[in-house]
C-alpha cells in the first residue's frame, strides 16, 4: 500500500500594499523644471541636473516619461505617458539653462561670459521671458579680423544671443543630422577634420583598388560661400523639418538678422582694408550672407549644402563623394565622368542654392599625386599633414611667447599626431620646442616647460 504525504495548504494573499501613499507617487526624469521666480536657476546648474527621482508632490515637477505604480492582484505594472513636447512653456527655461551650460563650456574666461555669469539668475529669467513673449530681438555684434591663414572676418555674438544659437541647435540639430548623409562632415559630433580625412582615405583606398588602379578627384570649392549664401533659399529649407511655429520663429529671427547693424568693430582699421571686398560681410547684398564665428551659421551652412550632397549621391550616383563646409572632393577612374559631374553641380548649385563654384579652386588631377582636404595629403600609402601647416607650426613656436610656447607646441602637436607618417614633421617641431629650452618627451607628442 502506497501512503502518500500531504503537504499543507497555506492562503496567500496576493494583494500587495502600497509602500507609499497613492498622492506621493514619484516622477522619474531628466532634470527638473524650474519655475521662473528667484532662487530658480542656482540648484538647476548644480546636482539637481544629474538625473534622479522627484517627490510629485513638490512644487518642482519632471518633465518626461511619468511612471506610476498600482497594486493588482497578480503583479505590479507600470502606465508609461509620454508628455508632449514643449515650445515656449515651462519647459524652455530647462533647455535654456542648458544651452547656456553648452555656450560656456569654452568661452567661461572670456570677458562676456563672466559678465553674463555676474547677474546669471535675472540674465536667464528676462532672455527666458522676451523669448517665451515673443519679443527677443539678436543685440549687437563685434567683428574683427584675423590673419591666418588669411586676411577674414569674425563676427561674435553677444553671449547672450550665443546662449540662443545653442538653444535652437540643440532642439532642432539632431533631426537634420539624421537626415545628413555620412560624407557630411564639419559642425557634427564626430565628424571634425579628423573623421574626414580617415574616410576619404578609405575613400580613395577602394577606388584605386588598394592602389592597384589609376584613378582621378575632382576637388571644388564655393565661391564666397558663407557671404553669397540667399537666406530666403535657407529659411525654406529650415521650414522643411522644422515644424513647431514657435521653433521656426525662433529660427527664422536668428538668421534673418543683419549683424551689419550697431556693429562694433574692433582692432586695426588697416586690418579690415586687407579683407578682399567681395569677401567681406559689408558688402553682401541685402538678404544674403552669413557672419563668420556663429555656431548657427556653421550649422545653416550644412543644411543649405545638403541637397547638394544628396545630388551628388542620388542624382549624379556619385560613388566616392566627401564635403566639408564648402569643400568637397569627388573620386571616379574616369576624368570624363569628373568633368560631366562638374557641369551638372554648376548648373545644380547656381539654380537651386544660388551659389557658384570657385573656377580658381577647382582641381582634376590623377589621385597619385596626391590629394590634399582638410590639411592632409592623401598619397599612396601614407596620410600626412600639409607642408605649410608645418612650416607655420615650426615658425610659431619659435616666435611664441615663452609664456604660451608649450601650449602652442602642444597644440600642434596634437595636430599632426591625426597624420599616419608624422614622425619626421614631429621630430622637427621637436626640435624647435628643444631649441626654446623646452622638453619633450621621446615619441614627440608632447612639450613640458
Amino acid at each position: 500500500m502506497t501512503v502518500k504525504a500531504l503537504m499543507p495548504v497555506r492562503e496567500v494573499n496576493l494583494v500587495v500594499p502600497l509602500a507609499h501613499e497613492a498622492t506621493a507617487m514619484r516622477t522619474t526624469g531628466t532634470a527638473a523644471t524650474v519655475q521662473a521666480w528667484p532662487g530658480a536657476v542656482a540648484p538647476l546648474i548644480g546636482a539637481s541636473l544629474r538625473p534622479g527621482n522627484v517627490d510629485s508632490t513638490n512644487a518642482a515637477r519632471t518633465p518626461g516619461i511619468r511612471t506610476s505604480t498600482t497594486a493588482t492582484r497578480t503583479t505590479t505594472t507600470r502606465a508609461m505617458r509620454a508628455v508632449p513636447e514643449p515650445s515656449a512653456d515651462s519647459d524652455l527655461f530647462h533647455r535654456l539653462v542648458l544651452a547656456y551650460l553648452d555656450c560656456r563650456r569654452t568661452k567661461r574666461n572670456s570677458t562676456s561670459a563672466q559678465e553674463f555669469e555676474a547677474h546669471l539668475e535675472p540674465n536667464l529669467l528676462a532672455l527666458h521671458a522676451e523669448l517665451a513673449g515673443g519679443t527677443y530681438s539678436p543685440g549687437r555684434s563685434i567683428c574683427f579680423v584675423v590673419t591666418r591663414p588669411r586676411p577674414r572676418e569674425v563676427w561674435a555674438a553677444a553671449f547672450r544671443d550665443r546662449i540662443v544659437h545653442h538653444l535652437l541647435y540643440n532642439h532642432i540639430a539632431p533631426r537634420f543630422h539624421a537626415a545628413f548623409t555620412a560624407d557630411t562632415c564639419a559642425c557634427i559630433p564626430g565628424r571634425g577634420t579628423l573623421y574626414a580625412a580617415r574616410r576619404l582615405d578609405h575613400q580613395v583606398r577602394s577606388v584605386t583598388s588598394n592602389w592597384s588602379r589609376p584613378a582621378h578627384y575632382l576637388k571644388c570649392d564655393l565661391a564666397n560661400f558663407f557671404v553669397s549664401i540667399d537666406k530666403a533659399v535657407l529659411l525654406a529649407q529650415l521650414a522643411r523639418r522644422v515644424t513647431e511655429p514657435w521653433w521656426l520663429r525662433l529660427a527664422e529671427t536668428i538668421l534673418m538678422h543683419d549683424p551689419r547693424q550697431g556693429v562694433e568693430v574692433r582692432g586695426r582699421a588697416e586690418l579690415l582694408q586687407r579683407v578682399p571686398p567681395h569677401k567681406s560681410l559689408f558688402n553682401a547684398p541685402h538678404g544674403h550672407g552669413l557672419p563668420i564665428g556663429n555656431l548657427s551659421s556653421q550649422f545653416f551652412a550644412n543644411v543649405l549644402l545638403n541637397d547638394l550632397d544628396q545630388f551628388a549621391k542620388h542624382r549624379l550616383r556619385a560613388p566616392h563623394y566627401l564635403r566639408y563646409v564648402d569643400d568637397f572632393v569627388l573620386l571616379h577612374p574616369s576624368p570624363t565622368w569628373l568633368n560631366a559631374a562638374r557641369r551638372q553641380i554648376e548648373a545644380f548649385t547656381a539654380e537651386k542654392l544660388h551659389v557658384h563654384l570657385n573656377p580658381a579652386k577647382t582641381i582634376l588631377q590623377p589621385i597619385a599625386r596626391g590629394v590634399d582636404f582638410v590639411g592632409h595629403v592623401i598619397r599612396p600609402w601614407h596620410r600626412t599633414t600639409r607642408r605649410g601647416t608645418v612650416a607655420t607650426a615650426i615658425t610659431r613656436v619659435g616666435a611664441a611667447p615663452a609664456s604660451q610656447l608649450v601650449q602652442a607646441a602642444n597644440s600642434y602637436f596634437g595636430l599632426l599626431r591625426q597624420a599616419t607618417h608624422s614622425h619626421a614633421d614631429r621630430a622637427r617641431l621637436a626640435n624647435a620646442v628643444r631649441d626654446r629650452g623646452h622638453c619633450v618627451n621621446g615619441t614627440f607628442t608632447k612639450a613640458y616647460p
